[in-house]
């Protein structure tokens, strides 16, 4: 059961990663090392009080899956997620909202492409970005997309 849930949230984060409505999505490049550069972002993390909740390795698992699905293309090099929580934000949120639960966890992505080694992206899928007609629950959101936001830039700093 595991597996599966883990082999949805990888498809789910592949999608999100390759889905062509860039405005949903938060990115900054970084030239250099995947392994240095994901190191930093599991720095970053921690270094904000959060705890990892899940890490999955979306290209391993593409390269698992291809000859199931009749696919042997190569799409990243390196392709990972890193799920974490915030205990304060969060609960801000669902105390606001309880349909705010959907965002829990809240998750960063990181690849390299096959096409372009060598540069790596990290960044996360935004939160909704409809108006609630609630400046709380808008402030609420907007503390979460600051975390995000600075998680992202550090990792790649």
């Amino acid at each position: 059961m595991r597996r599966i849930f883990t082999g949805l949230i990888a498809i789910n984060f592949v999608a999100a990663a390759t889905a062509s409505f860039a405005q949903e999505f938060v990115t900054k490049t970084k030239r250099g090392n995947f392994e240095d550069v994901r190191f930093e972002l599991g720095n970053v993390i921690v270094e904000r009080g959060l705890a990892t909740h899940s890490e999955g390795n979306i290209e391993a698992m593409l390269r698992r899956t291809g000859a199931d699905v009749g696919s042997s293309k190569a799409v990243y090099k390196n392709a990972q997620f890193v799920q974490f929580c915030s205990a304060l934000l969060s609960r801000r949120l669902m105390e606001l909202d309880p349909m705010t639960m959907g965002y829990c966890p809240y998750g960063v992505f990181i690849y390299e492409t096959v096409a372009q080694p060598g540069d790596i992206v990290v960044g996360y899928r935004r939160l909704a970005v409809e108006k609630s007609g609630s400046a709380d629950l808008e402030a609420a959101k907007a503390a979460v997309e600051t975390l995000l936001t600075g998680i992202v830039a550090d990792a790649v700093k």
